[in-house]
């Protein structure tokens, strides 16, 4: 976990550029780059949750599956895995709302033409205050847009855990 910790000190807007220069040169241009950044960004609150999760099943759990002579692998499927699953969604909505941020973030070193981080961008170079208020309405309602699916696709798979 401490590699995960030091890897959320570096700023993303000093990684970006790096980011961008190292899959330029094989050749990973356009939206993949955008999409490590915003990997980048999501990948600890959604590691966080999963760790504490995965280590949130109580020692009689385990013992019981210790006692019916459960593998590994089994342990993980019928206990450690469904037992995440309260941990792993509110990280996921965290972590949508962090790679939007980092999509935007993506854009700025890049000189996109299209985007919110572009349009953001363009109307800060410009003056254009209604173009970078609705850059960030836009980017706010996306935000609680993939939120709120977030939040269904969690509400479908804990009720249907619920009931099994």
């Amino acid at each position: 976990l401490p590699w995960i910790v030091a890897s959320q000190s570096v700023p993303v807007l000093a990684i970006a550029p790096i980011v961008l220069v190292i899959l330029g040169s094989i050749g990973l241009t356009g939206v993949a780059p955008k999409a490590v950044i915003a990997m980048y960004l999501s990948f600890f609150p959604v590691t966080v949750a999963m760790v504490q999760g995965l280590r949130s099943p109580q020692v009689i759990e385990t013992e019981m599956l210790h006692t019916y002579a459960a593998t590994p692998w089994q342990a993980l499927w019928m206990l450690r895995l469904p037992a995440s699953l309260p941990f792993l969604f509110p990280a996921l909505r965290i972590g949508v709302a962090a790679s939007l941020v980092g999509a935007m973030v993506a854009e700025l070193p890049t000189g996109a033409q299209a985007g919110l981080g572009a349009r953001l961008l363009t109307g800060s170079y410009y003056g254009q205050t209604i173009q970078i208020w609705s850059a960030l309405v836009m980017s706010a309602m996306l935000g609680l847009v993939l939120t709120a699916a977030m939040a269904g696709l969690e509400h479908l798979v804990l009720r249907r855990r619920r009931q099994a």
